[in-house]
């Protein structure tokens, strides 16, 4: 159990998505019992633990397939045709918050199997070490992101934390999904370029439409591509009317959080 708990542990820590299955009910025979468990990496292998042969196997990895692309939890009942049947339920049908499946072993047990989804924090990286960077860091990963600030090294004393820090602006590591230019005057122009070439589906810069125009215009002819800058999302954050630091920081992560629940990068943390 140590070792399962280990390994879906270090896979968390570097950002990988996985499933656990966890066996909680056992009825008759079964070759795993109650409190079995094992990983299943993204890839839809089982990286560790066990949870049965193959008479739960097939329906585990595809519950853990679904689980891991909707990242909603299932709980799987495998079960013997009669015992389907007397319930009025088909294998492969889903009745009140239970999946069923069935059990074509010879041993004719039932197992109930609860298959939970361990999806990436989404991978934010915050340029520059302004008062809206510094909120903003400190907002985001409050509301889940994993955090990366890309500032110049003696600025990180500013922030009272991140998951990662990057002296200067060229963050390396895991894939990036959101990035947001908050320099303001200061590197405006490498903060930019940097996040609009890194592989960041959602970009955003804090300043003035006057100078996104300016700035945008300076990378056109540096050769960004026109597609990357089209997407640029600026000024960044809702129309809230913010003003302050914090008030523009909420903004943003407003902004960040609309993008991310409508799926918009999912799976790219």
């Amino acid at each position: 159990m140590k070792d399962i708990l280990e390994l879906a542990s270090g896979m968390k820590t570097r950002g990988e998505a996985f499933a656990l299955a966890t066996v909680v009910r056992t009825v008759d025979s079964t070759a795993a019992k109650a409190g079995a468990k094992a990983v299943i990496g993204a890839d839809g292998a089982i990286t560790g633990g066990w949870i049965g042969g193959g008479c739960a196997r097939g329906a585990v990895l595809k519950a853990a397939a679904a689980a891991l692309q909707d990242g909603q939890p299932r709980l799987l009942s495998v079960q013997p045709e009669d015992l389907l049947t007397a319930q009025g339920v088909h294998a492969g049908e889903a009745k009140a918050g239970v999946q069923y499946a069935h059990n074509a072993c010879p041993s004719q047990g039932t197992m109930d199997i609860f298959v939970e989804p361990f999806l990436p924090r989404p991978h934010l990286v915050v340029y520059g070490a302004s008062p809206v960077a510094v909120a903003l860091a400190e907002l985001a990963l409050r509301m889940g992101f994993f955090v990366t600030v890309a500032a110049p090294g003696a600025e990180h004393g500013k922030f009272a934390g991140a998951d990662q820090f990057v002296d200067g602006f060229t963050p390396e590591g895991r894939a990036v999904a959101y990035a947001v230019v908050a320099t303001q005057g200061a590197g405006d122009n490498a903060a930019l370029s940097a996040a609009l070439h890194s592989a960041a589906p959602y970009v955003a810069f804090v300043g003035s439409r006057k100078k996104v125009a300016f700035l945008t215009q300076k990378l056109a002819d540096a050769g960004v591509p026109a597609d990357r800058l089209a997407a640029l999302h600026a000024p960044a954050g809702l129309d809230i009317g913010a003003v302050t630091p914090d008030e523009i920081a909420f903004s943003i992560a407003g902004a960040l959080i609309a993008h991310r629940r409508k799926g918009a990068c999912d799976g790219a943390g």
